[in-house]
């Protein structure tokens, strides 16, 4: 699975990330490259990282890697959003983005793709930084609270999501 993450959506929807953000735009980019990094080692998925540099960047579109996650700055005269947008256009594979815009979130999922808000995917990396940080000092990762299901009932196609939405949790799933 390749994830894509609308970076400074993530930063700014972050209490986490805007305290870093804060002390310096760099630093604030760096603690979620940081972040992402340690989520890639941990589940292994395909990461990119698009940052704004419409503004005051290059006249060419910039791509870096950093700790194994792609980072990518729009060129000038041009948003995260429409870099994403391209992204999501010419990529067969399956796909994953992370933001809170709705222009951004109604593309993808038009095209076959899934979405997910900043704040979810926050809690995400939180959780793995306590994984891999447990997992660091013990040798053994913690089992993961939210996978056993008890008390859930259903019955019949009555309740049954969506070919849509059920495709969409199961991308969801493999985070």
């Amino acid at each position: 699975m390749h994830i894509v993450v609308d970076g400074y959506n993530l930063i700014r929807q972050s209490d986490t990330f805007r305290q870093s953000e804060r002390i310096s735009l760099e630093e604030g980019r760096n603690a979620l490259i940081r972040s992402l990094a340690v989520y890639r080692k941990l589940r292994g998925h395909r990461i990119t990282v698009v940052f704004d540099g419409w503004v005051g960047g290059s006249p060419m579109e910039e791509r870096d890697l950093a700790y194994g996650v792609e980072v990518i700055y729009s060129r000038l005269g041009e948003k995260a959003d429409e870099v994403i947008k391209r992204l999501l256009a010419k990529g067969d594979e399956e796909i994953l983005v992370v933001t809170s815009d709705r222009e951004i979130a109604v593309f993808a999922t038009r095209r076959g793709k899934t979405a997910v808000a900043s704040a979810e995917f926050e809690a995400l990396l939180e959780r793995s930084a306590g994984r891999f940080s447990a997992t660091d000092a013990t040798g053994a990762g913690d089992e993961d609270e939210d996978d056993h299901r008890t008390g859930l009932k259903r019955k019949g196609p009555a309740r049954r999501l969506s070919k849509q939405k059920r495709a969409a949790l199961a991308r969801i799933r493999k985070l």
